[in-house]
């Protein structure tokens, strides 16, 4: 596989790059909102875990004033202020002195309240020191003491930012492992499209054996490969039909042609009366004729190989196309000194083309009509079997050698033995074309005697 050129301006422009850059920025919107999210649910918690140690250390100070009295909680709150705690505190008297703690001065209405408060939790913030944010609950103490706990907001935002963080962070290497990766696939997935175009540019040259390369991963691309393989299977197995056609019909006509050519050079050397010239006119046209039907035939096959009979696919009763065209054909047996024998299971139905399936069943006895002595049995029979559907035309006539029966249904083949016989080797090619219009397969067997073409549908059709 040819590689891409690197940078390549196509790989920004590539479905697969479009596609993938889509996903990442959807994920990455999503990662914002999620990140949003969680921290809303994060600052919400430690808000509240917050809430509930103030509340519980201000619960234990109060108990412990109405028990112990006013010093007792000085006291403590100057023993914990030493210690390595994080709660921040002020016992403050009713005209405003601290008593102890580092919180600054209190407003006299108890409540929750926001304070800034030095770097070295003196009574206010000194110029030029950030700001410490304190979360204090104001207590009511009795004898206008107020009590005041508080905590370090600085710690919750730090937990906050380095939410952000991991999120910013987390949302920033998939954006970029996204983008490479994008890139790479892009690259990737352009070297395998370059490689259908130049198997299509092979193609439009005249190389009708070049395939697109198939990676075995069995992606959308491997599938795509498959099925256009398969397309240019049956079209260079067309051409190759079309080929042999050309071939066989500049073969096959070329001794009726010579025939009328001769006729006509003969009424014109020798014809000498009117009856004379008529007879030869009469042989030419008759010849003519046979050559325009054989032509027909010809043009119906290549018709019917081409699928476009399908359009007029239906559902057909094929036990009754059978007894129909069995019973239509019996006069003409009877008359040409051979028993018809058919026999056809009831019920059995498919889709396609009553005209072409018709069509064929009569080719078929036709040609055990035109090759057998007087004297032979023609047997139809239709069948459910295995799973298929079996329609099948037999004779016990001459049959044909096993070396000639796999050719039997080529265009213009006829066997050594018929080749005196009235036809132009069509019938049969006629009945192949029909089977595999419509899914099946059309097998030549040894009837032992004589000869058995079977026509085997899916039972599904």
């Amino acid at each position: 596989m040819r590689p891409i050129p690197w940078p390549d301006p196509r790989l920004w422009r590539s479905a697969s790059f479009k596609l993938l850059a889509f996903y990442v920025l959807l994920f990455a919107l999503s990662s914002v909102l999620l990140g949003g999210v969680v921290f809303w649910i994060a600052q919400a918690a430690l808000d509240r875990q917050m809430r509930v140690r103030i509340r519980a250390e201000t619960a234990s100070l109060v108990a412990e004033a109405r028990v112990d009295g006013l010093a007792r909680v000085i006291d403590d709150v100057r023993l914990s202020e030493r210690g390595a705690g994080t709660l921040a505190y002020r016992v403050q008297a009713a005209d405003g002195r601290r008593l102890a703690g580092a919180l600054p001065r209190l407003a006299a209405r108890p409540g929750w309240i926001d304070l800034a408060l030095g770097k070295g939790r003196g009574e206010a913030e000194q110029e030029g020191e950030s700001p410490e944010r304190v979360r204090a609950l104001v207590t009511a103490l009795g004898g206008g003491v107020l009590l005041a706990v508080g905590d370090d907001l600085g710690r919750a935002a730090d937990a906050e930012t380095a939410i952000l963080g991991a999120f910013a962070w987390a949302t920033g290497l998939v954006v970029l492992l996204g983008i490479g990766g994008g890139l790479l696939l892009s690259r990737g997935f352009l070297q395998r499209v370059d490689a259908i175009g130049r198997t299509a540019e092979a193609i439009i040259q005249g190389d009708l054996r070049r395939r697109i390369p198939v990676s075995g991963v069995g992606d959308d691309l491997d599938r795509l490969a498959g099925t256009l393989n398969h397309m240019l299977d049956r079209i260079a197995a067309l051409m190759e039909s079309l080929r042999q056609v050309s071939s066989d019909v500049a073969h096959d006509l070329r001794t009726p042609l010579s025939r009328l050519l001769q006729q006509l050079d003969t009424a014109r050397s020798e014809a000498t009366t009117v009856a004379d010239y008529r007879a030869a006119l009469d042989a030419a046209a008759a010849e003519a004729e046979t050559l325009l039907a054989t032509f027909a035939a010809v043009l119906r096959i290549a018709q019917v190989e081409a699928g476009g009979s399908r359009a007029r696919f239906r559902p057909v009763d094929l036990s009754a196309l059978v007894l129909a065209v069995a019973e239509a054909y019996a006069p003409a047996i009877e008359a040409a000194g051979h028993h018809l024998a058919c026999v056809a299971a009831p019920g059995i139905a498919i889709v396609g083309d009553r005209e072409l399936l018709a069509q064929a069943l009569a080719n078929l006895i036709e040609n055990a009509l035109r090759h057998c002595p007087i004297g032979c049995t023609i047997r139809l029979t239709l069948e459910r079997t295995a799973g298929r559907i079996a329609l099948a035309v037999a004779d016990d006539g001459p049959g044909v050698p096993a070396a000639e029966r796999g050719r039997i249904f080529e265009r213009f083949f006829r066997a050594e033995h018929s080749r005196t016989t009235p036809g132009s080797g069509l019938g049969l090619a006629m009945v192949a074309a029909v089977a595999e219009l419509h899914g099946a397969t059309a097998t030549a067997e040894d009837a032992a005697p004589g000869l058995r073409v079977r026509i085997d549908f899916p039972a599904a059709g």
